[in-house]
């Protein structure tokens, strides 16, 4: 697993900091959900019997396994996002 980067020293402030860490975890549950809805976790099994709403609520507990395992660091695709949101952030200012 990758190190955390800190950016005590940097242009960018702490609750800046906070907020872009927030948002690439976000990207990358994201990311996830859509990658494990595309191989077919989550979706409806015939021998259950669910009917219609199975389908829907498959969906949503792809999503919440997608956000777990983004907190719990992922692939470190939100390290890679995060280290750019911050570059473009020091950029602007």
């Amino acid at each position: 697993m990758l190190s955390e980067i800190t950016l005590h020293d940097s242009a960018v402030p702490r609750v800046q900091e906070a907020a872009l860490r927030r948002t690439a975890v976000e990207f990358e549950a994201s990311f996830l959900a859509e990658m494990l809805s595309h191989s077919g976790f989550g979706a409806a099994r015939t021998e259950q019997g669910g009917g219609a709403g199975e389908d829907a609520f498959a969906s949503l507990l792809a999503r919440e396994h997608a956000k777990v395992f983004a907190q719990k660091g992922g692939i470190g695709l939100a390290d890679r996002i995060f280290e750019s949101l911050v570059q473009s952030s020091e950029a602007v200012r």
